[in-house]
């Protein structure tokens, strides 16, 4: 059997709860400038905004709490309470003055301490009892925690919205990064022409002054995006590529000042002063987890260079021509990222340069075209040869000797020896070669 909880409120007579509820409703107006101007004495930094009718908004907003309270006394506190939608309002001004919540709230208590002490006092006047008043301020603490709910919910969105909007202009900037810095500037010329800034600002977007500089200058085209985001423009830039682990990866967590962009199907980042101390381990531990590629440290204006050499590193990796499970330096594989790529005239190269081994077996032609490379990366003699493939050198001297008999002049001209070697190294990245 379930005892039903005793409430000391609504013991009161409803005549001593119409006269306190009339009384402190006088008293609103008052109590709220009162509160009102304690809370501008101890936190005198909080901007004052107007509302509409030009009055404080703190102050109607203090009001608004006041007078909704008071009106559940008549109809028991055990009512749903109705909180005034101007809290979620102080929550997203917040978010735009970049503070956290901890001040507001600091605020709120103060305005129910006060706003407390006045109704205890009014609530002695007409005689309410003791456990009927701690009902009361029990209720109050509830109301609180819902005005502080509404301020969570505004602070909530308007974070969301501005980190939505952030990503979006970041999305922008990074995208002008990557533009041809040519047609960037052949487009900033022709505006300037027209009449018109070097970039034209989302609508909202505060107007920005032109720089003294070249018109179309594609410097300036980019500090307008970079401006936007609180984006130094560094003077070099190296652009990495990332391959997701699976489609619920927890983004990099990449350190301030790293442009990140995970809405790509392989996600990019933009890293600033690439070759800055403790830069590479950092990013290192940023991208656990992840495979990719970082591209060359570039100037800023080429940084769709940097791009381009990171996909094609990304590119190898999904053909399996590069390790994955880290995030690699291009730069640490050079000669796989110039000679891979362009297959098509490898092959051909390929082709036409290793015909004389297309009679001589697979197993035999591949030790010979083993033994060939070797000769062209060292021009030494047969033993320093035969040690480094692991054979003897009198089947080092046989196999030159053979070398010698299919390519006849050809390996005594140079351009005909780089193409060798050129084929060569592309066949052992591939895993054709040991």
């Amino acid at each position: 059997m379930v005892t039903a909880v005793r409430s000391a409120w609504r013991e009161v007579p409803p005549y001593q709860v119409h006269r306190f509820a009339a009384l402190a409703l006088e008293e609103v107006p008052a109590l709220a400038q009162e509160i009102f101007r304690e809370i501008r004495r101890e936190y005198p930094q909080l901007p004052l905004i107007p509302d509409e009718s030009g009055e404080p908004r703190a102050l109607v907003g203090i009001r608004q709490s006041l007078e909704q309270f008071l009106g559940h006394l008549t109809a028991g506190l055990d009512r749903p309470h109705v909180h005034p939608r101007v809290f979620q309002e102080f929550g997203r001004g917040e978010v735009i003055q970049g503070r956290s919540l901890d001040v507001l709230q600091a605020i709120y208590r103060l305005g129910v301490r006060l706003a407390w002490r006045r109704l205890a006092e009014i609530g002695q006047e007409v005689a309410i009892p003791a456990p009927a008043m701690y009902e009361l301020a029990e209720s109050g603490f509830e109301y609180l925690d819902g005005l502080v709910a509404e301020s969570v919910r505004g602070y909530a969105e308007a974070a969301a919205h501005q980190a939505g909007e952030r990503l979006r202009m970041q999305r922008r900037l990074m995208d002008q990064l990557f533009a041809d810095p040519d047609h960037a500037t052949r487009d900033g010329r022709r505006r300037h022409r027209d009449g018109a800034l070097p970039s034209v600002p989302d609508p909202g977007e505060p107007p920005l002054p032109a720089p003294a500089a070249e018109p179309g200058d594609p410097r300036l085209l980019l500090a307008e995006r970079a401006r936007l985001v609180g984006w130094p423009l560094p003077e070099r830039v190296a652009v990495a590529v990332l391959l997701r682990p699976d489609r619920e990866a927890v983004a990099p967590a990449v350190a301030d000042g790293i442009l990140l962009d995970m809405e790509c199907e392989r996600p990019r980042l933009v890293v600033p002063d690439p070759d800055a101390p403790g830069r590479s381990e950092l990013l290192s531990r940023a991208a656990a987890g992840w495979s990719g590629a970082i591209g060359p440290a570039v100037p800023l204006l080429d940084a769709g260079k940097s791009l381009r050499w990171a996909a094609s590193a990304v590119d190898l990796m999904e053909r399996g021509l590069l390790p994955a499970g880290e995030l690699l330096r291009c730069t640490e594989h050079t000669e796989a990222l110039v000679l891979l790529p362009p297959g098509e005239l490898i092959e051909d190269l390929t082709r036409r340069r290793l015909a004389p081994l297309e009679h001589c077996g697979p197993t035999h032609g591949r030790r010979l075209a083993e033994t060939l490379l070797a000769w062209l990366e060292t021009r030494g003699g047969a033993p320093e040869i035969a040690a480094r493939l692991g054979v003897h050198p009198q089947t080092v001297r046989y196999r030159l000797r053979q070398i010698r008999e299919l390519w006849g002049d050809d390996v005594e001209d140079p351009d005909r020896r780089f193409e060798l070697e050129l084929v060569l190294r592309a066949q052992r990245l591939r895993g054709k070669l040991g």
